[in-house]
C-alpha cells in the first residue's frame, strides 16, 4: 500500500534495439543457459528504426505476472521467461520510487507480480532479431524496476541471454562481441561493446524485407539440428568462427570497409552452407534473396573493390552494410531491380532515414521509373518488384530508459 494506505502502480519503460551479427552464432553447447560454439559480433541498429519499448509494472494488486506483447497477451509459461524473471528477482534490492514515494524491499520483489506490455516496431519472428530486442528489452526494464546493479561487468547479458542468445548483444550500442565463454555456469559468456555507434559515423545500413511472415523454422529448432547432424558447423565454430572474429574486431578498429564487407559476406554465406548442411537442410533464404546477393556481388565486381556488404540471419531479409558516400547509389540499386508494387507510397516502401533518398534525389514513385538501368545491373523486369519494403537506417545506442 503507499504511505497514505491507497493502492499503487510503479512502472518503467524502456527501449532496447535489435542487432544483425556480422560474425554469426549459431548452435549451443548448453541449451539451458543458452551458451554458444562460438564468439560472435554483431552491429546495434538505431532504436529510431528497429526496437522494442518495454513498459514493466508492478502493484500488491497484481495476483499473476502478465505479457502483452503487440497488443496480445502471451503466456509467461515458457523456460526462457521463467528463467529471466527468476534471475532478475534474485538480484532485486530495496527500492524507493523517486514519483511516488513506495518502498519496495529486496523481500517484497518475490512476491511482488509484474505486468509487462511490449511492442516492437519491426516486424516479429521474421529474421530480424525480434526476439534479442524484446528479451534485452525486458531485461533491462525489470532491472531498472528493480534497483538491480550489476556485481561484474557483464552480468545483465547473462541474464538477457538466457532468454534469447543474442539478447545479450542488444544491451550495448554500436559494435558488440558476445564472448562464447569456456566456465560451465556461463558466467563468463557476456557481451562486450567493442565500439560506439558514432566511432563508424559514415556506415549506413538498409535491410531490405523480403517477407514480414514468421519464419518456418525458428532459430532455436534449427540450431539444435545443425548441431546434431551438420560437420560443417563444428569445423566452423572450431576452426573458422576464432581466426574471423580477430580479422573482423582488427577491421573495426581500422574501420576498414573493405576487409569488413568481405567477412561480414562470407560469414553470412558460410552460415547459410551450414544450414544447407543440416539434416534435413534449411533453406532460410528464397530466391529474392539470392538476387540481392547478385546485385551486391554485380556491383562490387564491376568496381574491383567491396561497394557494400550483405548479411542474412536466420530468414529471407538482407541487411545490407555501405558508407555512407555510397549509400544513394545502393538504394539507386535496389529500387531499379525492386520497384515498389503498384499502389504502394514511396513513404510506405522506403521507411526509417530518409537520408539516402535525399542523396538519390528521390521524392515521389515516378521517379524511381525513371532511374537509369547500372551498368552491371540487368534489364529491369517491368514486373513488379518481390519486396516488402526497405528500412534505413544505421548504427545506434542500445538499452535505455524512456521518459
Amino acid at each position: 500500500m503507499g504511505t497514505d494506505g491507497s493502492a499503487w502502480i510503479v512502472s518503467r519503460t524502456a527501449r532496447a534495439p535489435s542487432n544483425i551479427a556480422v560474425i554469426k552464432y549459431w548452435g549451443k553447447r548448453d541449451e539451458d543457459l543458452i551458451l554458444p560454439l562460438n564468439s560472435s559480433i554483431s552491429v546495434t541498429l538505431d532504436p529510431n528504426d528497429l526496437s522494442a519499448t518495454t513498459t514493466v509494472s508492478t502493484s500488491p494488486d497484481f495476483d499473476a505476472d502478465r505479457l502483452w506483447l503487440n497488443d496480445k497477451e502471451v503466456s509467461l509459461s515458457s523456460h526462457r521467461y521463467v528463467s529471466c524473471l527468476k534471475e532478475l528477482r534474485d538480484r532485486a534490492t530495496d527500492v524507493k520510487d523517486e514519483k511516488t514515494g513506495i518502498v519496495i524491499t529486496k523481500e517484497d520483489w518475490k512476491h511482488l507480480k509484474l505486468h509487462i506490455v511490449s511492442k516492437n516496431n519491426f516486424p516479429t519472428a521474421a529474421g530480424l532479431a525480434s526476439s534479442a530486442a524484446g528479451f534485452a528489452c525486458l531485461v533491462f526494464t525489470v532491472a531498472q524496476l528493480m534497483g538491480i546493479k550489476e556485481s561484474f561487468p557483464g552480468e545483465l547479458s547473462t541474464i538477457a541471454r538466457r532468454g534469447s542468445g543474442s539478447a545479450c548483444r542488444s544491451l550495448h550500442g554500436g559494435f558488440v562481441k558476445w564472448e562464447m565463454g569456456k566456465r560451465d555456469d556461463g558466467k563468463d559468456s557476456i557481451a562486450v561493446p567493442l565500439a560506439e555507434h558514432h566511432e563508424w559515423d559514415d556506415l549506413r545500413i538498409v535491410i531490405c524485407v523480403v517477407s514480414s511472415r514468421q519464419k518456418e523454422v525458428s532459430s532455436t529448432s534449427g540450431m539444435q539440428e545443425s548441431v546434431q547432424t551438420s560437420p560443417l558447423l563444428h569445423y566452423r565454430a572450431k576452426e573458422v568462427v576464432p581466426k574471423r572474429i580477430t580479422e573482423m574486431e582488427e577491421a573495426l578498429s581500422k574501420r576498414d570497409f573493405s576487409s569488413f564487407a568481405k567477412l561480414t559476406c562470407a560469414d553470412s554465406n558460410q552460415f547459410h552452407a551450414t544450414c544447407l548442411d543440416t539434416s534435413p537442410p534449411i533453406f532460410y533464404m528464397n530466391d529474392t534473396s539470392r538476387r540481392i546477393i547478385g546485385l551486391v556481388e554485380r556491383w562490387n565486381k564491376s568496381e574491383g573493390s567491396p561497394q557494400a556488404a550483405y548479411t542474412f540471419d536466420a530468414g529471407p531479409n538482407a541487411v545490407i552494410f555501405v558508407p555512407q558516400k555510397s549509400g544513394g547509389a545502393l538504394l539507386h540499386r535496389l529500387l531499379y531491380e525492386f520497384p515498389p508494387p503498384e499502389g504502394m507510397n514511396l513513404s510506405s516502401y522506403v521507411v526509417g532515414s530518409t537520408e539516402l533518398l535525399e542523396a538519390l534525389g528521390i521524392d515521389k514513385l515516378e521517379d524511381i521509373r525513371s532511374l537509369e538501368r547500372p551498368i552491371e545491373s540487368p534489364k529491369r523486369d517491368e514486373g513488379h518488384g518481390e519486396l516488402a519494403y526497405l528500412i534505413c537506417t544505421r548504427p545506434g545506442n542500445g538499452a535505455s530508459l524512456c521518459e
